[in-house]
């Protein structure tokens, strides 16, 4: 869009700004302090830069002096395109200062943007550090305020501050910008508040709420109303709300700047009805809660029954959560044709001074203490409570007095269930909002038997789309009680939510303690572990070489025998050469030789517990072999493995197959204080000897390998460009300023999303902001699209595409097949091989049908080395068939493989040499392989042993993918260390060339403690983490144009860059992209 035509339409629509009297004030009050120059916007954009996009100011229509208009920053195709101003001479260290900014929004867009205030700290030699200042959510035609603090220990080179955020193609708009020492904001702070708390709107935050004022503040909802003076009978004036021909038709008020989430609020409201009412009318307090791009939420807070001719009072209070666009009061109720009378209205906000008027949203606000189920403990009988699928009945004992209850006087029995799925229920739809964590709590036991017992959240939204949640699951029994705990949250608005217990199979009664559910404490942020007097390489493993030819130090696990036996290599295995960067250290040639074998388990072990660290991960390399005992005539898996306190840890497994020596290669870390670790070395069946030599287990510094993946890195992913800037005369360009920033690299990162997540404006507006790709989670797989036999559901997938296709995000297909049985439908299960084979055959013509050309990427057939289903019932070719098929139906997407634990050496069917074979037999049956996709649930990552498994991949010349990786720790540091380790070896490998990740938001993600942002929209230690490394693969160069030539060379990374010259004679702003490849690039800049 031209620049005048833009500047005419904001000017045109700038009397729709609200002119926020806070935000104006606030602006005034604290200039005389401000060490921005131009806070306000008064001489124009100087001092002020535009990053990377454009920016002009706007005049103000007002007529005050004080009033000199506002900033419009367009054309913005990246979230952190903002203004900024260069304050390194007016800062100090140590020194704390108060932000505040007025900001608005424009554009073609309803739903609410989020604006940031942030800080960056600029050091030669250093990567740039960023601090976050604060944020704000703004919608079209309002301001809004952004406030914060920041604080600088060291004095950087250079010290800049800026407002980014808003999605791109949205219009950042700036009133005003203040920077103060904070010690000068006491006295204006407290000034705030006593103006807040003597204010009379702090006491009622209804407007006009005895309608002294006629109808102003009010508006009757697709009826009349009017308002009845005093009389001789009644001193007061009262609303009538007449002609209502539906039960909802009321009297409404917009009070969307006068509260905020997570306080309670006291409503009393006098009603009164008149016209043909037999007996009485319900009237009812509602609040309606508005969300651009998801359904609207309406909240019952309470409700009367009254009479003609009486007032009665209804009363009632609310709590909401999250961030809605708009807050509506109304009342409401009444039969059609009987009018609704109200005389006087309050709202009071029950949390003391905590009055807001403008839209500040805190997430620190104190979300509602109060369970959501009702008679949890069963006092009050069944009541509240219901059966689904089956009885209840309610016991002080059972079994002769054998099982009672494990607290209080009594428990809930689900009796004569008639599916998995029957258990104790109960409606929390008036109960729950979206968008705010719960924790679900109870203590549950069975009647006989063990099985999995589940806590199910059923959601049936507005549009009639259903969502069931799992919320967490136990091993029950009928010998004791055990505890049900896990968490959930809404991501939209339900018109019906259930939440229940299920899983075992029927016939068995489940019994139930007390379930309540209620709203979730956050937990405190993660502390970086302190891990005291460790090494980093040295091997932890006493006796490992043998040297002495004894076995001390080693005992035999089980009944086998131990001894030393000679003949094994001499030197490390390779990984733990490459790990501990040596070439000199030689092994002994002796090696554990453990015989007497009766079990799988037994072998040679040792006690570690003193020697490991928590939170540190060790790498476990060694040599082995297996002899040719137990009659051996199979290849056989070797194990090293950990008990920790009983609990099996993998640290690798390696398939034998022969008489030579093998590495096993692994990793693992402990996070919980352990009072045993025992290390032991199993796997081969009974009767076969194992032999053990050279084995290291040492700590692994991921930080000393990043330098050597960044120069990597450097090679891979950029390239020399040369610029030519032409069009001015040489005379002007000789001295000229360069500054490049870019703006997007373009190595795909992306992330799994599900169709829920996209009700989530929070959510939303992360993946936009930091992905380029997405991948469904469960919504595209056989099993969702066709759960019974000719039973389609295509709507989700229809929706996450059409979501993603508004946001031009690529998409991977994932999958059309899964080869796994217990993955598949159990209708497919039980066809014959014929109907089978129709079926298959059914499945892909239609998925790649409907959606042909839609996804860059499928996954074809999902695991194939860890299942046979359609391999076993129709031959090795049905694979290659799937491929072909495929193939031919959508030729321009990419077909891939997607398996798990290929690159971590923790599963044996799936090494990287089986997965190259398995690529070479599919290739030979005519299947047409595009890619190859490694999931990446990985749990301790070591570098070398992912590159190791990258460099074996990449000799199949294909494309890599880490097609779902995601990393868990209980520590959030440590998580973004992991995280770290994946990014940038996939980043450093030239055969990868895209990384999913499989979600980031918490409770959404596959795996406990995986998430990069908490519940709530807080971005953790992890998240903060993946953040700084998107940010290192931008390049930022400045440098002077020496000659009259024009030219100017760096080396930056692949992708989106913006370039700005300064001359003697002006700014010159332009866009231009780095294209993949070898040779040097040049661009020619035509100013």
């Amino acid at each position: 869009m031209p620049v005048g035509l833009l500047l005419q339409l904001i000017t045109s629509s700038s009397s729709l700004l609200l002119s926020s009297p806070l935000c104006h004030s606030k602006a005034t009050l604290m200039a005389d302090s401000n060490i921005v120059m131009n806070g306000d916007f008064s001489d124009g954009l100087e001092p002020w830069y535009p990053n990377g996009c454009q920016a002009f100011v706007v005049s103000s229509d007002s007529s005050s002096s004080s009033d000199s208009g506002y900033a419009v920053v367009t054309n913005r195709k990246e979230t952190w395109q903002g203004l900024e101003q260069d304050i390194t001479a007016q800062v100090s260290p140590g020194v704390t200062y108060t932000v505040s900014a007025c900001v608005g929004v424009s554009g073609p867009f309803h739903e609410s943007s989020q604006v940031l205030a942030t800080v960056r700290l600029e050091r030669g030699g250093s990567p740039t550090e960023y601090l976050f200042i604060g944020k704000a959510y703004a919608s079209r035609d309002e301001w809004v305020d952004v406030e914060g603090t920041f604080s600088i220990k060291n004095m950087p080179d250079r010290v800049v501050i800026y407002l980014e955020g808003p999605a791109p193609g949205k219009d950042l708009l700036i009133r005003s910008v203040t920077v103060k020492d904070s010690t000068f904001c006491d006295d204006f702070q407290e000034a705030e508040e006593n103006k807040a708390a003597s204010s009379p709107m702090a006491l009622n935050i209804i407007q006009n709420h005895d309608f002294s004022d006629g109808m102003c503040s009010w508006h009757s909802n697709s009826c009349d109303s009017f308002v009845v003076g005093s009389n001789e009978c009644n001193s007061e004036s009262y609303a009538v709300v007449n002609n209502r021909s539906e039960t909802w038709q009321g009297l409404e008020q917009d009070i969307t700047d006068r509260v905020s989430p997570g306080y309670s609020y006291k409503v009393s409201a006098s009603v009164s009805v008149w016209g043909p009412v037999q007996r009485s009318a319900q009237v009812l307090a509602t609040l309606k809660l508005e969300h651009q791009g998801s359904d609207t939420e309406f909240k019952l807070i309470g409700k009367t029954y009254v009479s003609k001719d009486t007032w009665k009072t209804l009363e009632g209070t609310f709590v909401f959560s999250g961030r809605p666009d708009r807050v509506v009061f109304f009342l409401e109720g009444p039969p059609p044709g009987v009018d609704l009378l109200i005389k006087s209205v309050t709202i009071h906000c029950e949390n003391s001074n905590q009055f807001e008027r403008s839209r500040d949203f805190c997430s620190s606000a104190p979300e509602a203490d109060h369970h959501i189920f009702l008679n949890s403990s069963f006092s009050d009988g069944l009541n509240h409570w219901s059966g689904r699928g089956c009885n209840l009945i309610l016991h002080e004992s059972l079994a002769d007095g054998r099982i009672l209850p494990h607290s209080g006087t009594c428990f809930a029995s689900a009796t004569e269930r008639t599916h998995k799925w029957s258990g104790i229920e109960q409606d929390v739809t008036e109960r729950v909002q979206r968008k705010l964590i719960y924790e679900a709590s109870s203590v549950v036991r069975l009647s006989h038997s063990h099985h999995t017992v589940q806590a199910t959240l059923y959601v049936q939204y507005h549009d009639q789309r259903e969502e069931y949640i799992g919320i967490s699951s136990v091993e029950a029994n009928h010998d004791d009680w055990v505890k049900l705990k896990g968490k959930f949250l809404l991501n939209g608005s339900p018109a019906r939510a259930v939440v229940y217990i299920e899983g075992p199979p029927p016939g068995i009664d489940v019994f139930v303690d007390h379930f309540e559910v209620k709203p979730a404490e956050k937990p405190p942020p993660s502390r970086r572990p302190y891990i005291e007097s460790h090494v980093f390489g040295m091997n932890i493993v006493s006796n490992s070489h043998l040297t002495d030819g004894s076995v001390e130090g080693w005992f035999p696990l089980g009944d086998c025998h131990l001894r030393v036996g000679e003949g094994s290599p001499q030197i490390l295995p390779p990984l733990a050469r490459h790990s501990l960067r040596t070439t000199h250290e030689y092994l002994s040639g002796r090696y554990v030789l453990a015989t007497n074998r009766s079990g799988t388990w037994m072998g040679p072990a040792q006690m570690i517990t003193d020697k490991v660290k928590l939170f540190l991960t060790y790498q476990v390399s060694a040599w082995v072999k297996v002899g040719s005992g137990g009659g051996l005539t199979c290849p056989q898996d070797v194990n090293i493995a950990l008990s920790v306190d009983g609990k099996w840890v993998n640290g690798g497994k390696v398939e034998v197959k022969d008489g030579d020596w093998h590495e096993v290669v692994g990793s693992f870390r402990i996070e919980k204080q352990a009072r045993e670790v025992m290390l032991h070395v199993q796997g081969p069946s009974p009767g076969v000897d194992l032999m053990v030599a050279g084995l290291q287990i040492f700590a692994v510094d991921h930080k000393a390998r990043l330098s050597y993946l960044r120069g990597e890195a450097d090679m891979v992913r950029k390239r020399n460009v040369r610029l030519k800037v032409t069009g001015l005369d040489p005379n002007e360009l000789s001295g000229a300023t360069v500054k490049i920033r870019q703006t997007s690299n373009s190595f795909p990162l992306g992330s799994c999303i599900s169709r829920s997540n996209i009700d989530n404006e929070d959510f939303v507006e992360f993946f936009l902001n930091n992905f380029k790709w997405a991948v469904f989670g469960n919504e595209l797989k056989w099993a969702w699209t066709e759960p019974e036999q000719g039973s389609f559901n295509y709507r989700d997938a229809d929706e996450m595409l059409g979501f993603c296709e508004m946001y031009n995000i690529e998409t991977r297909g994932h999958c059309i097949f899964w080869e796994v049985e217990s993955a598949i439908q159990p209708w497919v299960q039980q066809l014959s091989e014929p109907e089978l084979e129709a079926a298959v055959e059914n499945r892909v013509t239609d998925l790649l049908t409907r959606y042909n050309g839609k996804f860059r990427h499928y996954d074809v057939n999902n695991e194939m080395l860890h299942g046979s289903f359609y391999r076993d019932r129709l031959g090795f070719d049905a694979r290659a068939k799937m491929f072909r098929t495929a193939h031919e139906l959508d030729p321009l997407a990419t077909l891939f493989l997607n398996e798990y634990h290929i690159e971590d050496g923790f599963d044996s069917r799936s090494s990287p040499e089986k997965y190259i074979k398995l690529v070479h037999k599919l290739q030979k049956k005519g299947a047409p392989v595009g890619g190859i996709g490694i999931q990446g649930h990985i749990t301790s990552p070591v570098g070398h042993i992912v590159r190791s498994a990258l460099d074996k991949l990449s000799t199949l010349g294909l494309p890599i993918w880490f097609t779902e990786l995601d990393v868990s720790s209980v520590n959030e540091h440590v998580r973004g260390d992991d995280l770290e380790v994946m990014l940038w070896e996939a980043f450093a490998h030239p055969a990868v060339e895209g990384v999913m990740l499989w979600g980031f938001w918490e409770l959404f993600m596959s795996r406990e403690h995986a998430h990069l942002v908490d519940a709530d929209g807080e971005i953790n230690e992890a998240g903060k983490r993946f953040l700084e490394i998107k940010r290192e693969w931008l390049t930022f160069v400045e440098g002077v144009i020496e000659d009259g030539e024009g030219g100017f060379g760096f080396r930056g990374y692949h992708g989106s860059y913006v370039v700005e010259v300064v001359t003697s004679e002006g700014k010159y702003v332009k866009n231009f992209l780095v294209e993949k490849g070898n040779c040097p690039f040049d661009v020619i800049i035509d100013l």
